[in-house]
């Protein structure tokens, strides 16, 4: 079903819907967030990025300090990937910061930060739902939204049935969005949308008793509140073995820089190897890990070789001292510091 008829068969009409969003935020919704304060495109497209796949309690620290250090999007422009990457440390979800870094290069190249859809989607790390977010917030215009808390509401409001990542599902909720966004009042809209997804209509213990749009809910007409949005059918998560070197010479050690691309890109790690590599016949295992990414789960085993490694320019060596100020993936810091406090107890 489009989202012309989903909305002709609704009880409530988009202009409804709009002033019940904008008068709940108004009353109800989230004004002391950082980047609500002295906004700015630039605060925007920050803090989008760094609330991909994060809570809001756990980014507020960061954006923060990212705008200590990087106060302007030339300033960001202007900095080595480095430590783009190193200030970004604990927020996973590591190419977020190099869509950022790149969106920032990007619109310092051009001089200014655009200021249409069609402009910001453009620019490198730019999808739809973060250029409407930059409209709607940064200059309180038209900019359609649809992210976790957005697709939660419309699946319950319209018991639009599908998963997230459905390409049906995903059209029918973006027509919704263009349909039900007004024309005014577009930063209040768009945050009383994300704030009824964050703290009422939540994915568990929903409290539909203080939601304003109850009364058009079809979920909650059907009491099937929380069999929407559906589940995704579940697969078994694969998991892959992954073989680390720990080496070290006269207090430092040997580190290896990611590949640009494939999981922890750009940072630091403990090399790896393959697990018929040569060094691995003569190594004796000194510990272990295991980390949960999105799609499977890394077992990894660190071994201490007894040959020479073969050193490339992607090796470095590092003291300890600096290993709080370099880019490393969190489960391969947690790993190094408890390894390098037990060396020091024994």
């Amino acid at each position: 079903m489009q989202g012309t008829d989903l909305l002709d068969k609704h009880p409530l009409g988009a202009g409804q819907f709009a002033e019940l969003v904008i008068g709940w935020q108004q009353q109800q919704g989230r004004h002391d967030l950082p980047w609500q304060h002295e906004i700015t495109p630039y605060k925007v497209l920050v803090s989008e990025l760094m609330l991909q796949q994060t809570q809001v309690t756990t980014v507020i620290p960061y954006f923060e300090r990212w705008l200590q250090r990087f106060p302007t999007i030339e300033a960001l422009a202007e900095a080595e990937q480095d430590e783009v990457m190193t200030l970004w440390q604990g927020l996973g979800y590591y190419a977020r910061a190099r869509n950022l870094h790149k969106a920032a290069q990007a619109i310092a190249k051009r001089g200014s930060f655009p200021a249409d859809l069609e402009t910001l989607q453009q620019i490198p790390g730019i999808g739809r739902y973060t250029a409407g977010a930059i409209l709607s917030f940064a200059y309180d215009a038209y900019g359609p939204i649809v992210d976790g808390n957005v697709r939660r509401l419309f699946c319950r409001l319209f018991a639009l049935e599908g998963y997230a990542g459905q390409s049906q599902l995903e059209k029918q909720l973006w027509q919704l969005a263009e349909q039900l966004t007004p024309q005014q009042h577009n930063r209040r809209f768009a945050q009383g949308l994300l704030d009824l997804g964050a703290t009422l209509c939540t994915a568990r213990r929903p409290d539909c008793a203080n939601c304003p749009l109850q009364a058009g809910c079809q979920a909650y007409a059907r009491q099937q509140v929380e069999q929407f949005p559906m589940a995704k059918p579940k697969k078994a998560k694969p998991s892959r073995q992954g073989h680390f070197l720990w080496v070290q010479q006269q207090g430092r050690l040997l580190l290896e820089q990611r590949p640009d691309q494939g999981i922890w890109s750009s940072l630091l790690t403990l090399p790896e190897v393959a697990a018929e590599h040569p060094l691995l016949q003569q190594a004796e295992p000194v510990g272990s890990f295991r980390h949960q990414f999105s799609h499977y789960q890394l077992d990894a085993t660190i071994w201490q070789p007894q040959q020479q490694v073969e050193e490339t320019p992607r090796h470095g060596w590092y003291a300890s001292r600096q290993l709080a100020d370099i880019a490393l993936p969190a489960p391969i810091r947690k790993w190094i510091e408890q390894q390098l406090k037990q060396s020091a107890v024994d």
